[in-house]
């Protein structure tokens, strides 16, 4: 199923400045028995990154009803939720008062997504780094060039995700995902004001640690924080938490911490 301004279509204009500038931002939806995981929290995060921009956000009435066309039409499936300035004419000066173009489209779940939740998954170290850039600190833009070149770095199946270091060879993130550590009880998750996408679900990851007394430490971390872990896991809204259980020669066993968060993950859909 695709949507373009809620209308059935697989095009949008050539003109388009999400195409032509990736001047734009998304979120990616996890739709499980005819309902939209955490939508509350996902509305707001695609308003808030809208705001970053200063494009005009969809009201959350037309979105909720694309949301829903798309949970009936696929009752267990993936959304991607895409929002644009629209139209202009060439040249990066944005339009004074743009009309929006927002795009939903549905694809299939990836059938390796709940034995790599169970078993765990392999990652590995990029080559390739992301840029400083605290103004889009956090937003899910639709220019994501320095993920698809990490992205492209590996073509073995059994490696599921790749680690993100910053220019500078801090702990970021995965291509796809967020990163959590655990050491001694404690929960540690890098600092995102830089660069990096502060997800939904490492925001729920958040919340969960408060609510069950666990202590958070977001900072700066570098590769021999990840190598002294415990525990390593990585999350976002599509594979919820995925357990690593090996990194770069060095292996983990599965941690109690995440199986606890991760079972609080499942069982709240706030």
């Amino acid at each position: 199923m695709i949507l373009v301004n809620g209308v059935e279509t697989d095009s949008v204009q050539a003109t388009d400045r999400g195409l032509a500038y990736g001047d734009g931002v998304f979120r990616t939806l996890r739709i499980q028995a005819g309902k939209v995981r955490c939508w509350a929290r996902q509305f707001s995060k695609l308003e808030a990154d809208c705001a970053v921009l200063h494009i005009p956000c969809p009201p959350r009435s037309v979105l909720s009803q694309a949301v829903i066309s798309a949970a009936d039409a696929e009752p267990d499936c993936i959304a991607k939720l895409i929002v644009t300035r629209g139209n202009s004419m060439r040249g990066y000066a944005p339009p004074l008062s743009p009309t929006v173009t927002w795009v939903m489209l549905t694809a299939p779940v990836p059938p390796t997504l709940q034995r790599r939740r169970k078993d765990g998954v392999k990652l590995r170290l990029c080559e390739t780094r992301l840029g400083l850039q605290p103004r889009l600190a956090g937003v899910k833009h639709l220019n994501r060039l320095e993920n698809v070149l990490a992205r492209k770095e590996w073509t073995c199946q059994e490696t599921a995700e790749g680690l993100m270091l910053d220019a500078e060879g801090y702990l970021i993130a995965g291509t796809m995902s967020n990163l959590f550590l655990v050491r001694g009880n404690r929960l540690y998750t890098p600092d995102l004001s830089r660069c990096g996408v502060a997800g939904v679900q490492r925001a729920r990851v958040l919340d969960c640690a408060q609510a069950l007394g666990i202590t958070v430490n977001i900072g700066q971390l570098r590769l021999p924080d990840l190598l002294a872990a415990e525990e390593v896991f990585l999350t976002n809204s599509v594979i919820e938490l995925w357990p690593v259980q090996e990194f770069e020669g060095k292996h983990w066993p599965s941690g109690s911490l995440a199986v606890t968060i991760g079972e609080w993950l499942q069982e709240h859909d706030d």
